[in-house]
This record gives C-alpha cells, sequence and structure tokens, in this order.
C-alpha cells in the first residue's frame, strides 16, 4: 500500500513511555526504544496513546514526545499522537500542538467518563478532525471508555475528509466487515491476539502493544497478508501466541510490556505512574510462566531475560501533576 493512500503505515506500535524509577520521562531511553522498535519493522509508531500512559502525561510531555518521536524517526516511520480527551477542547488544542510539532497523524478516543450520545461522539470527532489538516484514526475500546461507536457513526464520520481509519479493539468482526464494504475507511487491529482474523478480513495493519518487544513477527504477518501468503502469516501468529498472552492477559499491557522490557535491559526502569502499579508477585509469576512458552521468536532472545519484581513493585508520583491546561 502506497503512502499515499495509507499515510499512517501498516505495522504501528503502541509505544510505551520509559520512565525513571521516580516517574519522570526517560528521554534517553524513549529515544532508545523509539529506535529500537522501528529497527525492528515498525513504520508506524503512536506515541502518547493509551500504552504510553497518557491518562497521567502532562500535555507538555505529550508534544515533547511527538517532537522527539519525529526526530528519532527521521522518515523511517510515521509518529502518529494517541490519546486525545474527554474534553473535546482540549482534545483539539492537543491536536493543533501535535501537528506543529510534526505529527504525521492523530488518533482520537472515543470520549471516555462522559458516556456521551452517539451525536456527541460524531460531533467530537468531527471538530477535532476540523482542528488540524492531520489525517485521523478513530479508536474504538468500548472497554475503556464506556461507550462504543455505533456501525452508523461510523458510516457519517467516515465522510468527514480527515477521518481516514479506524482502529478496532472492541472485536465486532461483522461490524468490520460491514463498515469496509460500505466506505473507504482503513481498518488497524488494537487487539494483540486478534491482529491475524483483522488482516484476514481487510484490516490494512496493526496498533499493537506487544510490538514493543518485538515487532519483527509482525512485520513478517504483515508482508506475508500483502503477498497473500497466509502459511506464513499463520506461523508468525503462532509464534507470537505465548508472548501476546503474557503482555495482554495478566496486568494491564503497559505493566507488563515495562516489566519484560526491563528484564531483557532494553529499558532503564519498569516503573509506572500511579494509579497503574508494577505486578505483584503472583502476577509477575505468572508473566515469566508464559514466557518461558514462547521459542524462537524473531528479534528478541529471552535466554537474558532478567526480571526484577522490586525495581517493577508499585507505581511513581511525577513532579509535575496534571493533564490538562
Amino acid at each position: 500500500m502506497s503512502t499515499s493512500t495509507n499515510p499512517f503505515g501498516q505495522v504501528l506500535v503502541a509505544l510505551v513511555t520509559p520512565f525513571t524509577f521516580d516517574g519522570e520521562v526517560d528521554w534517553a531511553g524513549v529515544e532508545k526504544h523509539i529506535d529500537d522498535v522501528i529497527n525492528a519493522g515498525a513504520d508506524g509508531i503512536v506515541v502518547t496513546g493509551t500504552t504510553g500512559e497518557t491518562s497521567t502525561l502532562t500535555d507538555p510531555e505529550k508534544i515533547r514526545l511527538v517532537e522527539v518521536g519525529k526526530s528519532v524517526a527521521d522518515g523511517r516511520a510515521k509518529i502518529i499522537t494517541g490519546g486525545g480527551s474527554n474534553e473535546t477542547a482540549h482534545a483539539m488544542q492537543l491536536a493543533r500542538q501535535s501537528e506543529k510539532a510534526g505529527a504525521d497523524g492523530n488518533m482520537i478516543v472515543t470520549p471516555y467518563y462522559n458516556k456521551p450520545t452517539q451525536a456527541g461522539i460524531l460531533t467530537h470527532f468531527r471538530m477535532i478532525a476540523d482542528a488540524t489538516d492531520l489525517p485521523v484514526i478513530l479508536y474504538d475500546i468500548p472497554g475503556r471508555t464506556g461507550v462504543a461507536i455505533a456501525y452508523e457513526t461510523i458510516l457519517r464520520a467516515a465522510k468527514h475528509p480527515n477521518i481516514l481509519a479506524m482502529k478496532d479493539a472492541k472485536g465486532d468482526f461483522a461490524q468490520v466487515s460491514r463498515v469496509l464494504n460500505q466506505t473507504d475507511l482503513m481498518y488497524f487491529s488494537g487487539d494483540d491476539p486478534n491482529v491475524l482474523a483483522h488482516l484476514s478480513i481487510g484490516a490494512t495493519g496493526l496498533i499493537g502493544v506487544t510490538g514493543n518487544i518485538t515487532a519483527t513477527p509482525y512485520r513478517h504477518m504483515v508482508d506475508a497478508v500483502n503477498r497473500g501468503d497466509l502459511r506464513v502469516a499463520t506461523a508468525a501468529h503462532q509464534q507470537l501466541e505465548p508472548l501476546v498472552r503474557a503482555v495482554m492477559t495478566h496486568v494491564p499491557g503497559t505493566v507488563a510490556v515495562k516489566y519484560i522490557l526491563h528484564g531483557l535491559g532494553r529499558i532503564g526502569s519498569p516503573r509506572v505512574r500511579l494509579p497503574l502499579v508494577g505486578p505483584e508477585d503472583s502476577e509477575a509469576a505468572q508473566i515469566e510462566d508464559e514466557l518461558s512458552l514462547v521459542q524462537n521468536i524473531p528479534g528478541v532472545d529471552f535466554s537474558n531475560f532478567r526480571p526484577d519484581r522490586n525495581a517493577a513493585a508499585g507505581g511513581s508520583l511525577p513532579k509535575v501533576a496534571g493533564t490538562t491546561r
């Protein structure tokens, strides 16, 4: 797929934001991690998304993450700002600032906590899409937001010239197929266990959490689907299954990914910001049990995995609090 028709990439990583032990952004760690995932095969990176702990990032941190991402990527991958806000005016402001900082696209999550009607959701999306010239991915994840985007709302949103794609994390494959038949929207799988299933019914790519650990098998999977090689794509899916289970099952994906990356020596601290906390001993044991089943996944070697449960314990409070203006 050409960049003229797909401005986002196909293998997108929902980037974790490395922190120091006391909860500040580890900017050198951010740069290294972005470079790592690009070298592993990612052609798009979503910064400041759910996995990046957008809920506890300040606005200046969010904008700087776009700037750092753009600088490190240096044309090798698209940088998408993600997370938005449940306040429409604030989300519009963040979109404008992100565009100025160099973002290549904007991922807009359904307004959370407010529980708006479908008319309110549509107005929210349209106003943010109007605020910049950035291409937009709508993010449908009712498990986090409390409200799903209805089929009819997606059809209406798809008429906006800047709204080009959906990230689906609700697993309604019938709706995905229906929307793909009725619109020109691109779909991105937003649920790591279902990436191949989404690709098999016409999705463009993925925005994944597990890709923080290794994007290489996803690159192989997407490339195989592009050339119609289901056997190779299925093999990549099967290789990834225990790793995906380790990341996505026992604790929030952000927590698991940081625990694993730190154990691999790829980030300096596994810390997350409160109210997220590191895995408890029983949860860490489950993650480690799943990882023991991982075999021969390209791009990662678990023979050197040295988890540190003490370093991951608890959560941090940053020096500067607040995410709004």
